[in-house]
Formats: structure tokens, sequence, C-alpha cells
């Protein structure tokens, strides 16, 4: 009997899952990927050449304004290993650092970390 109701709770919860919109089911999996957190790289590119490179990256956030916060401004920000010799792991001379970049101004690139 019990396995009966864990099995009806499950199907449950999976349909209700899916009877959501999709928005609704991205913003289930960012919630549980902020939860659980990323191992993230964000690279930033001058032109076509590699300038920095942040590592160990949980999440990107974008900045919201303090009086009107339904406003999000035209930056992101986060915190990371700053890559300094590029060879995308952490050294122990590379500390975690906060990092913000433009909207407008920086050419970048954010995944998840291969390795």
């Amino acid at each position: 009997m019990k396995a009966l109701l864990k099995i009806m709770a499950i199907a449950v919860a999976g349909a209700a899952v899916m009877a959501c919109t999709q928005e609704s089911q991205n913003k289930i999996g960012r919630s549980i990927q902020n939860w659980t957190g990323t191992d993230g790289v964000l690279e930033i590119y001058a032109g076509d050449k590699l300038v920095r490179r942040f590592i160990n990256i949980d999440k990107l956030s974008t900045a919201y304004g303090t009086a009107d916060k339904s406003s999000p401004r035209p930056y992101r920000f986060g915190y990371g290993y700053l890559d300094t010799n590029l060879n995308m792991a952490k050294d122990a001379n590379e500390r975690k650092v906060y990092f913000e970049f433009s909207d407008y101004s920086t050419n970048y690139v954010f995944f998840e970390n291969p390795r």
C-alpha cells in the first residue's frame, strides 16, 4: 500500500510539472540549479582576444534598482575565481573575487565547465 502511495505521489508531481508553462518549468530548473550550484566559466573578450576568465561561478545575477526593484539594470554580477594564467584550473594564488560586466560594452561567453 505504501509503495502504491509513493508511486501515485510521484505521478501527481510529474503531472503538475508537465502542466506548467515552459517559463514556469525554466524557473523551477533555475531554482534547482541555484540550490545545487554550477561550475560556470565566464570568458571576457576584447575583439577576438580572450582577456579575462572567471571559473567556479555558481551563478550570474542581474542587478535591479534599489528604488525600482522591477527594473533590471544593464549589467550582470557574480563571484568566481579569476583565472590569471587562463589554464581553466584554480591555482593556489588565485582568489575568489566579485565581478561585474556591462550588457553594452562587453563581449562575453558564459558556459558550464566541461571538465
